[in-house]
């Protein structure tokens, strides 16, 4: 009975399982390779004639888009942005903003009656507050390209 324990431990070692699943690896390696490479070759001498008049449609199509970007205008454009970006915009100081309404409305002369001063500083408050957002666009813009 120990002699055929030992000899079941000498067919099936693990050196032996080893070369065996190696083995059986790169013939299937081999296989693969040689189905992939004659799919290549296969799929480049069959090309039909109308396979080569889609393949010309399309490259004609992208010469086509290509030729149709407008890319002086994409290069200007990218220029102004440059430059707006650049140069930095005169600050006005938050005093003259916040009574350049006050100053117009004074300077106007509207009638008395109460509708109309309601109305103007209805306007006030809504230019005020476009001015503050204005601003904390621009210092949010300036925060985040940094």
């Amino acid at each position: 009975m120990e002699n055929q324990q030992q000899s079941w431990k000498l067919k099936y070692s693990f050196r032996n399982a080893t070369i065996l699943v190696c083995s059986f690896n790169l013939v299937a390696f081999l296989l693969l390779l040689q189905g992939f490479l004659s799919g290549i070759s296969l799929s480049t001498r069959r090309l039909s004639p109308d396979h080569l008049v889609q393949l010309r449609y399309i490259k004609e199509s992208e010469e086509l888009r290509r030729a149709m970007e407008p890319l002086e205008l994409i290069k200007r454009v990218r220029e102004i942005e440059q430059e707006t970006n650049a140069e930095p915009e005169a600050v006005q100081p938050k005093a003259i903003k916040q009574t350049a309404a006050v100053d117009l409305s004074k300077r106007l002369n509207f009638r008395s009656d109460g509708n109309s001063k309601r109305a103007l500083e209805e306007w006030r408050k809504r230019k005020m507050e476009r001015a503050r957002q204005r601003e904390l666009e621009k210092n949010g813009t300036i925060i985040s390209q940094a």
